[in-house]
């Protein structure tokens, strides 16, 4: 496993984290997804050989949201 924290812009209230943490939790190979809307930041424990943190980034576009 590994650990990423992205920096999210775009996020600023409830309907946001549920977005990113479902449609990132549903990837094959995630683990967890924690964000902190606050700081504006989403941890994500991953299994590189099964997800690539470029699909994780891009399903966070997807749902509206940028990754910096």
């Amino acid at each position: 496993m590994e650990h990423v924290t992205l920096t999210v812009h775009g996020m600023s209230c409830g309907h946001c984290v549920k977005a990113i943490e479902g449609s990132v939790g549903a990837l094959n190979g995630v683990d967890r997804v924690v964000v902190n809307l606050e700081e504006g930041k989403v941890d994500v424990d991953y299994n590189p050989e099964v997800v690539t943190l470029d699909t994780i980034k891009e399903t966070i576009d997807d749902q509206g949201y940028d990754v910096v």
